[in-house]
């Protein structure tokens, strides 16, 4: 078969429109059309590889222009090409491995791990030769260019290598092994560079051939440990953080050199090499091992970070901190937001603190080790510790700024682990904050604030005596100063901080209310864009720590109109709504029912959102915007939010809208977050407004079901959650009507509750109360199957904390039992157990169904074995079901 081979005409074109493409004054878009346009012709690929590979006159700009076309074409077009043209791509790449010039190499070498993700490495058995015949080569350029190709490969899929290939005696990954090993010996740094970082991709899969070259992978490590590149270095020490995360036990004969290895090149001249040295520490303390072994190198290690978590000259801090804050924030300035979506129940996750400005670098790595270290040796670390920053703190003159800068830094990385012997001394360190705050120099004005927030629990704390009250009161004044600073820099600081506090201190804030509605909302008409979200989130909190204490006109003067008035000013497609939304939500639920008066055009303004964008959903250019589904989740929690504040109040708002429909719509939606508000918000309207829902009942159930029954429970494991609080809600609202889905239901919590472990602790809550609230609707249905789930049902419901919602699972625990009491008889040492999960039952009605039940049991089981069941219970379950009377 004769080979392809491009024409003339073809050629020049495309090699015209490659160079138009790179001038800086062509219009890009025609270009990318007429590009388009060639796409669909079926030899274009071939065009593009032959320009890469072959065009000798042309400049290596043009043809590295084509090889990164043709790598992003082969994504989407590889698998369905002619088998010819995938073939003539493929050996026209072969020999660019050892092309005279590195960015050919490079670029081939991206093209290369491309096919193989699409089509395997069996695809192309003429790859695996080429690249071992290059690596065994005496020709740098072939041997790079392999190594190049294969680092990638390893990057991207290195599972691919290290799996059986039909035809092929090994895995690839065992051929490969042993030459990168040889490599690192290599004159050449950019091959001991490549061999390396290919090798510990393999750390987390470690293949059979790893495991046994284990030593001579150690031996060449520390054979590398001093090499003159620095990337080479910062591999190395990528190297043994991985190792003490996954292999610790690999080190340990090893782990003192490590160490001292590690504390060295955290010294590195090379920033990059010292960021990966410094990562090492923190992985040490999160792998769990004995921190015996570090406690002798924390002398020598103290310093070392701490002068590490000095400002560097060239960072970006230095000059951000210069802005003025009258200057009016770039689109590029404002970060992405995330809203995460209304959940029913405690989340698992843990809330990190949001460092200011989310750049990583030396400095905060070395912060964040610190903080680690002092709550692994807590105390101990302080003797090292402090006089260094007693020392930096100590300078006054304008030169030493950042030393003072790095000083408080510290003070607020261990504030946590070093409580107790700092505690003692907290009055002082406060005493000797307060002034940073006015310092002249807005980088520690802001670090200073947020070192104060580290400290708020404690300081809250301090607030029942009078000192301690004073206290409190000077940091909350020197925060809502800082609050009005002219620099964006402090301000985000300070706001932050000011969050931080609210939550500590809750309804201690509620005497300081006024005054601190005066400082926010005079931000609020203060601020640029960017800041003005984290005034929104201050607000919000503050709503959720005082709650109804924000009830009263004189504070809804000062909150409420600039709120309206910016929300009456933006746009329905104004991203700038949705911290807005988010901070009507947390006023509604905190003003309840005071927030009447302001509920109606919110309402409206929600429903108008949703329909608009389920419109542009469909239909972009009918409703004049691009589809924004974040819109629809934040007007659905604070739908929620209305809900849960106004209660039934909401049902006139309701019962003139078409919320119904446009709920279910959202119900079925094909994105999570948009289904998890909708459920939830379905089960805040089932509580206050059911008779709303109740044309559509039967939908609304299936829809909710749907969630329960997935194979992918645990990607949408949020939305099954809410869907399952919703189905209860409904449940206890609208009785015998939710007959029709009952045994559904029960059959999809009881496999939730049977496999409980690796699950969230919220979903396993909600399905045994849900299981519960069925079972009290509709006994007789539930009763039958009961053998089934009982004994984890019963485990599941001893975990729940006592409330309302655990009272109506127990409803139905003895309606179960009353309607098939031999059929709960072999679980009775669970349901013993769940009874006496409870501290306190405020439901006399339900005290004496659980006496019945106790009762009726004590009398089915006659001639002592009654006496003989409850002495083989634990003295502690028995101790707390002697208040039944049995």
């Amino acid at each position: 078969m004769a080979t392809w081979q491009p024409q003339e005409e073809g050629f020049k074109e495309i090699c015209g429109l490659l160079e138009q493409q790179m001038s800086p004054t062509s219009d890009k878009s025609q270009i990318w059309q007429q590009l388009q346009h060639y796409s669909h012709f079926p030899d274009f690929n071939n065009y593009l590889a032959f320009i890469f590979a072959r065009a000798e006159g042309k400049s290596v700009d043009i043809r590295q222009a084509a090889g990164l076309l043709l790598k992003n074409n082969l994504r989407s077009a590889f698998k369905n090409m002619p088998p010819a043209n995938q073939q003539y791509i493929k050996s026209e790449l072969l020999p660019s491995l050892g092309a005279a010039d590195r960015n050919l190499r490079s670029t081939a070498g991206t093209i290369m791990s491309v096919l193989v993700q699409i089509d395997g490495v069996a695809g192309w058995p003429e790859l695996l030769q080429a690249l071992v015949s290059s690596l065994d080569s005496s020709d740098v350029n072939h041997m790079e260019g392999a190594m190049d190709a294969l680092s990638k490969i390893c990057e991207d899929v290195p599972q691919l290598l290290d799996s059986d290939i039909s035809g092929l005696s090994e895995r690839p990954i065992t051929v490969f092994l042993p030459r990168f090993l040889q490599l690192f010996q290599s004159p050449h740094a950019s091959l001991r560079k490549l061999s390396l970082s290919s090798v510990n991709q393999y750390i987390m899969l470690m293949p059979k051939v790893l495991q046994l070259s284990m030593d001579k992978y150690l031996q060449g490590l520390f054979l590398l440990a001093n090499d003159p590149a620095p990337e080479v270095r910062k591999l190395v020490c990528s190297a043994f953080v991985q190792l003490i995360e996954v292999r610790p036990a690999i080190l340990e004969p090893h782990l003192r050199n490590v160490l001292e290895y590690i504390l060295q090149v955290n010294k590195d001249p090379d920033e990059e090499a010292a960021l990966e040295a410094c990562e090492f520490w923190s992985a040490y303390c999160d792998a769990q091992l004995p921190p015996e072994n570090l406690r002798e190198f924390l002398p020598r290690l103290i310093p070392v970070l701490l002068s590490n978590m000095v400002y560097a000259d060239d960072d970006e801090s230095l000059l951000e901190a210069e802005e003025d804050g009258s200057l009016p924030d770039r689109d590029q300035d404002i970060k992405p937001r995330f809203h995460s979506s209304r959940f029913h129940g405690d989340e698992d996750g843990e809330d990190d603190d949001e460092d200011i400005v989310n750049v990583w670098n030396l400095r905060k790595c070395s912060a964040a080790a610190l903080d680690i270290l002092s709550n692994v040796f807590g105390d101990d670390i302080l003797p090292t510790l402090m006089p260094v920053v007693q020392a930096k703190l100590s300078t006054t003159n304008d030169e030493g700024w950042k030393e003072r800068e790095a000083a408080v830094l510290v003070l607020g990385a261990i504030a946590e682990g070093c409580i107790n012997g700092l505690f003692p001394h907290l009055s002082e360190i406060v005493s000797f904050l307060m002034p940073l705050l006015d310092d002249k120099f807005p980088l520690i004005r802001s670090i200073s604030c947020w070192t104060l927030s580290r400290f708020s629990k404690y300081i809250v704390q301090g607030t029942d005596h009078q000192e301690g009250r004073e206290q409190f009161n000077k940091i909350l004044m020197g925060l809502l100063r800082r609050v009005l600073d002219d620099n964006k820099r402090v301000q985000e600081a300070a706001c932050s901080a000011f969050a931080t506090l609210e939550e500590e201190a809750a309804e201690e804030l509620a005497p300081c209310l006024e005054i601190i509605l005066q400082h926010l909302m005079c931000a609020f008409g203060k601020y640029q864009r960017r800041n003005l979200r984290i005034v929104y989130d201050a607000i919000g909190t503050l709503a959720d720590a005082v709650g109804g204490e924000l009830n009263q006109p004189k504070y809804l003067e000062i909150l409420m109109p600039p709120l309206i008035g910016k929300w009456q000013h933006l746009t329905n497609s104004d991203k700038d709504l949705f911290p807005l939304l988010e901070c009507f939500t947390s006023i509604a639920q905190a003003l309840g029912t005071g927030f009447a008066q302001f509920a109606p055009p919110v309402f409206q303004r929600c429903i108008t959102i949703i329909q608009s964008q389920q419109l542009a959903k469909v239909d972009p250019v009918s409703a004049g915007f691009q589809y924004d589904r974040e819109f629809i989740v934040c007007c659905l929690d604070l739908l929620s939010g209305l809900a849960e504040g106004l209660g039934s109040g909401v049902e006139s708002l309701v019962s003139q809208s078409n919320l119904g429909d446009l709920l279910l719509q959202c119900c079925l939606d094909d994105a999570p977050d948009v289904r998890q508000s909708a459920f939830a918000l379905l089960g805040d309207l089932a509580r206050v407004c059911p008779v709303h829902l109740r044309p559509r009942l039967v939908e609304f159930l299936d829809a909710a079901t749907n969630q329960l029954n997935t194979s992918k429970l645990k990607e949408t494991i949020s939305v099954a959650n809410n869907a399952c609080w919703a189905i209860g809600e409904l449940a206890i609202k609208v009785q015998k009507e939710i007959a029709p889905v009952v045994l559904t239901v029960v059959s999809c919590l009881v496999p939730i509750l049977q496999h409980a472990e690796g699950l969230n602790k919220s979903l396993i809550e909600n399905s045994a109360i849900t299981l519960g609230r069925l079972a009290w609707v509709c006994p007789e249905l539930v009763s039958p199957h009961m053998e089934h789930f009982l004994q984890p049902w019963c485990f599941a419901l001893s975990m729940i904390r006592d409330d309302i919602e655990k009272e109506d699972a127990f409803r139905g625990l003895c309606a179960m039992v009353k309607a098939n009491p031999s059929g709960a008889l072999n679980s009775l040492v669970f349901i013993c157990k769940a009874i006496a999960s409870w501290h306190e039952i405020r439901s006399e009605d339900l005290r004496n169904e659980i006496c019945l039940v106790l009762q009726g049991y004590k009398q089915m089981l006659k001639d002592g074995a009654w006496e003989q069941f409850m002495s083989a219970l634990e003295p502690s379950v028995k101790d707390k079901l002697s208040k039944y009377q049995v």
